[in-house]
């Protein structure tokens, strides 16, 4: 044998109950694509940046981009791709606008991905 061990199966379906109950729990083409979209916003350390600053609390883009030591274009920018997305959303009070993230399922995929790499 090689100095690396492949597993592989002799048969093309060993476990015709398993494959099938697996293939009815699937997600359909159009929803993992967009959890692999989702993900790919993630992917992004400006995008957590911000994301966890309006964790913590509600911000304005001038404070944002003071927060972070970034310009308010570049802050804006990433804002509007994050609220394209749905992971936070914007109120205005006169003149400015505040950021704060969408739901409670943000904030849950944030503390969950910390508490996974602090494992």
């Amino acid at each position: 044998m090689s100095d690396v061990d492949v597993e592989t199966c002799e048969q093309t379906v060993i476990h015709t109950d398993v494959v099938q109950t697996v293939s009815e729990a699937m997600s359909n083409d159009e929803d993992m694509d967009n959890v692999a979209d989702l993900f790919k916003l993630f992917g992004d350390r400006t995008r957590i940046r911000l994301l966890r600053a309006l964790y913590q609390s509600e911000m304005c883009v001038c404070d944002l981009a003071y927060l972070l030591d970034m310009t308010q274009s570049a802050v804006s920018h990433q804002l509007r791709v994050l609220k394209q997305a749905k992971l936070v959303k914007n109120r205005r009070e006169g003149k400015v606008v505040y950021y704060s993230l969408s739901d409670q399922h943000v904030m849950q995929i944030l503390v969950q991905a910390y508490d996974h790499i602090k494992e």
